[in-house]
């Protein structure tokens, strides 16, 4: 197994090794290196210490398990006779933030002869071949400061907002739910408002959250939202551009990835119903890029950015095993 880094970011690459296997088709196993601020844990976040069977610490589960097991598969198969197909084992950098690290994978990666795709996310040992995106924008009211002791001679800009965000939380996107995803959400996640406890704000802003199912496109989404919350209160709203821009993901459950998996979890007596998972991931840009793509790996959702992150090491053991046995079932299928 040959490994090495790709810059992608000043002082931060990707490591992409490559196993090779007796077909030129190749199987890419990726998942990501970076996780999140570590204020408010409960746990130390980077002593990896190991209870009940439990590793602690922040990346436990989003991802360095899937990550691990990723390794450990990639490892069992370079040990032996060569696999039917190869392996393209890849840890990539920037997916909590801007992509970079998976869009600088697919520029590496060219046109290789892939398969498809493991993604490496805590899914609960499920496979997941559908996700939603998301677009993120501000939302900026603009009223006309003054001192608190005269309220009537300002127009309160965090007042104005209070409009914007119940219309938000009382307009749900008016789109048919997705048959593995439910319903598309829209929600505030931030505020900002405000000089002073004597000042009556002439400006706030809120960050807004839109989750897209598959089959919309998340910039005309925004351009529908940057509409309807400036027609609420004319002139005193405006919509920035989007700092996030994600699509949604929706692989067939019968690409040859996606079924090897799910052969292999029905052989390890696991379930292997395809399922959906209302988080982003690399998935989503592998697959535009044309490569067919699957999200699996050992922990929960819940436990990722949780003040005492873990993942159970039997289901990373798992995992690795159920990875390789997906590799091996690919074979001619692939």
């Amino acid at each position: 197994m040959k490994a090495e880094l790709r810059e992608v970011l000043p002082g931060r690459p990707n490591v992409v090794a490559t196993v090779p296997g007796r077909d030129p088709r190749m199987v890419l196993l990726e998942s990501h290196l970076d996780t999140v601020e570590t204020t408010g844990m409960t746990v130390d976040p980077f002593a990896g210490t190991i209870r009940d069977g439990r590793l602690y610490g922040r990346g436990a589960c989003d991802a360095k398990g899937p990550l691990a097991a990723f390794m450990l598969a990639a490892e069992e198969l370079a040990a032996g006779d060569p696999p039917p197909v190869g392996v393209v084992l890849a840890g990539v950098v920037d997916e909590e933030h801007a992509y970079q690290g998976v869009l600088g994978l697919i520029s590496d990666l060219g046109d290789a002869p892939l398969a498809g795709a493991v993604v490496g996310e805590p899914t609960g040992l499920v496979p997941a071949t559908a996700h939603k995106g998301c677009v993120r924008y501000t939302v900026r009211a603009l009223g006309t400061a003054g001192h608190s002791s005269r309220p009537d001679e300002a127009v309160n800009a965090v007042a104005l907002m209070t409009r914007v965000i119940d219309h938000i939380g009382a307009a749900a996107p008016d789109v048919p739910p997705h048959p593995l995803l439910g319903t598309a959400t829209r929600c505030v996640t931030r505020i900002r408002g405000g000089e002073g406890p004597n000042t009556v704000p002439g400006r706030c802003e809120i960050d807004v959250d839109r989750r897209t199912l598959p089959g919309e496109d998340p910039v005309e989404v925004w351009r529908r939202d940057r509409a309807e919350l400036a027609a609420l209160i004319p002139g005193r709203i405006e919509v920035d551009e989007p700092f996030t821009v994600d699509y949604a993901l929706d692989t067939p459950a019968g690409s040859p990835v996606p079924a090897a998996l799910r052969r292999a979890l029905e052989a390890a007596g696991r379930p292997a119903t395809v399922q959906g998972m209302p988080f982003g991931t690399d998935a989503s840009k592998l697959a535009r890029a044309g490569i067919p793509s699957v999200v699996f790996g050992p922990g929960s959702i819940a436990d990722a950015h949780s003040a005492d992150e873990s993942v159970a090491l039997a289901d990373v053991d798992l995992a690795a095993r159920i990875v390789a046995d997906t590799v091996r079932s690919l074979g001619s299928r692939a």
